[in-house]
């Protein structure tokens, strides 16, 4: 063990600084792993990873700031506080049961480290805008405790040559350094197809650093890719992430239920909500979570506590002649 990375593993305890006292961490485990001590790397790992890296009360360990963008000092991510779990979710029984699983394979890593399986660390979803793939992030994120680390992708990609794979890394880098829910949205934009005739030298680049850095990563985190242009990734990606789902369009109960939501009874009781859903048919949740809020506000700027037939049609046609993807 390195005299360095055991004063800073200390020095940061002092000082109560998790990220430093998890980069020191990372650090010894990586030594020992090289020296083949695999038994004892692998006990350290678990143990990084099974908790907050310093046990002191949670509300005193604040999330550190997000690495930055060297040319322009931006930060290359925005940390969130989640608010909404699964359960606030309008999902198929099948999505909404595999993120149950996986959320709760989280829980219990170290039970699979300790049983020789493998970590589910990576999780792509893709389907159309508006389905709810940054929200279903966001409750996992929710149910893990942890925050939520959303990329900004607009901030990553830089003109110089090598800088994009750089802030890349960086946020590899950080997704080791504790355990959050990192979120890279629109992921087409760094992951776009080699073989597209458009393409340069340099996002070829940067998609080789992608596949390398996905493939490798071996933190406590666990990174969600999403994707509304699913036929633009490169085909390589696919198979780097350890889960992979799609996020599809509601269909007419999934609707209805987010319409029956979003009103919460507030109607006069003569509407026809099935009419307004088989109407919304074919558009994501967001729609029709857009009609039914529409529907209130047109019923709250009459001075009226209640949603009309006539409100919900205006709002469904409102609706409907909208673009929405």
């Amino acid at each position: 063990m390195a005299g360095r990375d055991l004063k800073a593993l200390l020095a940061a305890y002092r000082d109560r600084d998790d990220l430093s006292f998890r980069r020191a961490a990372q650090a010894i485990i990586e030594e020992e792993e090289a020296k083949r001590h695999t038994a004892l790397a692998k006990d350290l790992r678990r143990l990084l990873a099974s908790g907050s890296g310093l046990h002191v009360p949670s509300e005193t360990i604040a999330t550190p700031d997000a690495p930055r963008n060297r040319e322009t000092d931006a930060p290359l991510a925005e940390i969130v506080k989640p608010i909404r779990g699964l359960g606030s979710l309008v999902l198929s029984p099948q999505l909404g049961d595999i993120l149950a699983e996986i959320t709760e394979e989280v829980h219990r890593w170290p039970q699979l480290d300790a049983a020789s399986i493998p970590r589910r660390r990576s999780l792509l979803l893709y389907g159309p805008p508006g389905c709810g793939k940054t929200s279903i992030a966001e409750a996992i994120a929710t149910e893990l405790s942890r925050s939520l680390v959303i990329v900004k992708t607009e901030v990553i990609m830089s003109s110089y040559l090598g800088e994009t794979a750089s802030n890349i890394s960086k946020i590899f880098e950080f997704a080791s350094s504790g355990p959050y829910v990192l979120l890279f949205d629109e992921f087409d934009s760094i992951g776009k197809s080699r073989e597209d005739s458009d393409d340069h030298g340099e996002l070829r680049r940067v998609v080789n650093a992608v596949l390398q850095l996905v493939d490798r990563y071996q933190g406590p985190s666990l990174i969600i890719a999403a994707t509304n242009h699913e036929k633009a990734l490169d085909s390589a990606l696919w198979r780097r992430f350890a889960e992979v789902l799609e996020v599809p369009l509601p269909n007419t109960e999934a609707r209805k239920t987010v319409l029956l939501r979003v009103l919460m009874g507030r109607t006069d009781g003569h509407l026809d909500i099935d009419n307004a859903v088989a109407e919304l048919g074919g558009l994501p949740h967001s729609a029709v979570e857009r009609a039914g809020f529409d529907a209130l506000r047109l019923a709250l700027l009459s001075d009226r506590s209640v949603v009309t037939a006539a409100d919900l049609h205006e709002a469904t046609q409102r609706t409907l002649k909208r673009r929405w993807a």
